[in-house]
């Protein structure tokens, strides 16, 4: 493929995002942040039947590279199971990206990447089900 292609499927992620907002019937759940430049995800999962991926969700704000990349995960692992997100590595994400990026762009292709490895760790306590609490990494 060349750039263009992967500019005009980040673009279509950007702007005509894959299962964008709230879960609903939500189990697991984090959110996290980009420190250097702002860039918010949360994502939110609906995980059954011993690990399977039934529903994902995101949300946030931030650059184009951030927010289509967390479109493009949750289109990716939809259906998928939390083994197969583990088995996601860094790498695996900056190639299913797409153009190569300067280190700290990176690290907003990688926002997302990193949240969804929390989130299938992170259950939703039940005040958050009801508008309460987040999880949350700590920032490095």
């Amino acid at each position: 493929m060349d750039d263009d292609i992967y500019q005009e499927r980040i673009l279509e992620h950007y702007e005509s995002p894959y299962h964008r907002g709230k879960c609903p019937g939500c189990t697991h759940c984090h959110e996290d942040r980009n420190p250097l430049c702002g860039d918010v995800v949360r994502m939110e999962l609906r995980i059954v039947n011993g690990g399977k991926i039934e529903d994902i969700y995101f949300d946030g704000e931030g650059c184009c590279i951030s927010q289509a990349a967390a479109s493009m995960l949750t289109e990716l692992f939809d259906g998928k199971t939390v083994e197969d997100v583990k088995n996601f590595s860094a790498e695996d994400m900056l190639r299913y990206f797409g153009p190569r990026l300067t280190p700290n762009r990176q690290k907003c292709a990688l926002l997302p990447w990193r949240v969804l490895q929390a989130a299938i760790y992170s259950p939703c306590a039940e005040s958050h089900l009801n508008g309460g609490t987040t999880h949350t990494l700590p920032t490095q």
